[in-house]
């Protein structure tokens, strides 16, 4: 799905549309906001966003949601189709002063009933840890504003870790935590892990442990979000200077790249197999990057504004029967990064602590990790306008409802060896439903290296850090280049319907098992109910 500005066509705001799996319905007694219903002016507030828990409780209505309007942020009972909301029944709510709330991210691994633990990001550079349940505010990271002053752009918390979290920055950087360690009373100093092109990764020098564990310098311009892999093991960041850049979290390896056709991208997703990764930005246009082929594969075109929400439906992906494709690189389960030991004779050398991810993450049924994205025909969304879009380009029979979680944390695929040509170029096929254009050059094969470690990668690449410097790529030199392909070379996706839904910008795009979440800059949380799914209520 994608939002776009509206044209005069498109003047009337929609209350329900429909896509091949039936009609959609906006159930207007499920919408949240501030308790008053006021539309907020939004001028020079940042985007309102949306962050879902399950509890895990045995009432069956274990669903939390968290969103931030302005200075406030609110945490309430989730109904969703099934009753109406009580907007005057908060479970939490707090105004913030001198500062405003930018993003926010639960930590689904330890979410009880009584307690739940919430990151919330602001736009003065501060990190806050609060349980909105037990109404406590546990820590504040960053709260000197020595580590970094810009505005906090995405936080989350590292997929398997009940301790470690990731926080983007308008400055470009990305720091490393574990909610464990203090922040330290003085700017931290830094001592060089890793360098590549475009970005350099540093170590905390401290004689005791203290936050952050790792600065991340990417690209140029503002980091605008990340996305970790369904696996954990990747992670997907998007900057103003226009580029996505795909890691190895664990190795900290550069697994690929791709450029925007111009402007900063602002948004980034996975799909819920691994296999592609979708992004949009100032060009106005959605972009798919294959993972396992490190090229663009297709466009979504027709947004007449910025792309700010790039979303998959996992819920209306179909369900394949054949082997997941497979991930290249370590045969290990997700490292649990960094707890930096008090024993730092030589920090570079320092090895990460080793987690195995099934302890703290179940594995998923096979049914929940054979997906096809051939048929997922709600990717993207987002955009500085106020309409909805789902491009696509064939329709085929309906499809079977998948088991996948939203963001689920984990698949269950090993890591083994890179996928065969006969694999990508079928991937490829069944994402576009379009004629390639033959591939002119090869792509050179990754040499992902097995088991490594940060100490690893230190002690071989510490003759080559000085020697590799952080470049900059120029725009004009990537167009036509398989960094940044002409609109000609690669197949088009053409919206399946275009609603305008909202007056102001839409600023989230959430899928649900029974429902679809949207919200615009007027601070309206908007549910939209599944074909099938929507029942009569009692008020």
């Amino acid at each position: 799905m994608a939002t776009e500005g509206g044209g005069k066509e498109m003047n009337e705001i929609k209350t329900q549309f429909t896509t091949r799996e039936g009609l959609y319905k906006l159930l207007p007694h499920s919408e949240y906001s501030r308790p008053n219903r006021v539309p907020f002016n939004s001028q020079g507030s940042n985007p309102v966003r949306v962050s879902f828990v399950n509890l895990n409780d045995q009432s069956g209505n274990g669903d939390r949601l968290c969103f931030n309007v302005g200075r406030e942020l609110y945490f309430y009972i989730y109904k969703g189709v099934r009753k109406a909301a009580d907007l005057s029944k908060p479970i939490d709510k707090r105004i913030y002063k001198g500062t405003q709330p930018t993003c926010h991210d639960f930590n689904h691994l330890t979410a009880t009933a009584e307690s739940v633990s919430l990151l919330v990001g602001f736009s003065a550079g501060q990190v806050q840890l609060i349980d909105p349940i037990k109404k406590e505010t546990s820590k504040l990271f960053n709260e000197e504003r020595l580590i970094d002053k810009s505005r906090v752009t995405c936080v989350k918390w590292v997929p398997g870790s009940e301790s470690l979290f990731l926080v983007a920055h308008s400055s470009g950087n990305m720091y490393l935590y574990n909610v464990e360690h203090t922040c330290g009373t003085t700017a931290p100093h830094y001592q060089l892990l890793k360098q590549g092109e475009s970005f350099a990764v540093h170590t905390c020098k401290s004689k005791s442990t203290r936050n952050p564990l790792l600065k991340w310098t990417v690209g140029e311009g503002a980091l605008n979000e990340f996305a970790f892999s369904p696996d954990g093991k990747f992670l997907a960041c998007v900057s103003q200077d226009g580029f996505l850049r795909v890691f190895n979290f664990d190795s900290v390896e550069l697994h690929g790249t791709m450029k925007s056709y111009f402007g900063g991208l602002l948004c980034v997703c996975w799909s819920p197999d691994g296999k592609y990764i979708v992004t949009g930005g100032e060009d106005d246009l959605v972009t798919v990057w294959s993972f396992v082929d490190c090229r663009v594969i297709a466009r979504g075109h027709g947004h007449k504004s910025w792309v700010s929400v790039v979303a998959f439906d996992p819920y209306t992906t179909s369900v394949e029967e054949s082997d997941p494709m497979e991930f290249s690189g370590s045969d290990e389960d997700f490292q649990d990064l960094l707890h930096f030991g008090r024993d730092r004779a030589n920090s570079t050398q320092s090895r990460l602590s080793k987690r195995n991810s099934t302890d703290s993450r179940p594995p998923l049924s096979r049914a929940r990790t054979h997906t096809n994205v051939m048929n997922a025909t709600s990717p993207p969304a987002g955009s500085n306008g106020n309409s909805v879009t789902t491009p696509g380009n064939s329709v085929p029979p309906p499809l079977p409802r998948s088991n996948s979680l939203p963001h689920s944390a984990v698949s269950n695929a090993g890591s083994k060896s890179s996928v065969m040509d006969g694999a990508i170029a079928s991937g490829v096929s069944k994402f576009a439903t379009l004629s390639l254009h033959d591939r002119k050059e090869r792509h050179h094969e990754k040499d992902h290296k097995r088991n490594h470690s940060m100490g690893h990668i230190s002690s071989k690449s510490s003759d080559k850090l000085n020697l590799v410097t952080k470049t900059k790529t120029d725009p004009a030199k990537t167009l036509g280049t398989p960094l940044c392909p002409r609109m000609e070379d690669v197949p088009l996706l053409e919206p399946l319907i275009c609603k305008k839904i909202a007056h102001e910008r839409l600023t989230v795009l959430i899928f649900l098992e029974d429902c679809i979440v949207t919200a615009c800059q007027e601070g309206f949380i908007c549910t939209w109910g599944r074909p099938g799914k929507v029942v009569s209520f009692n008020p």
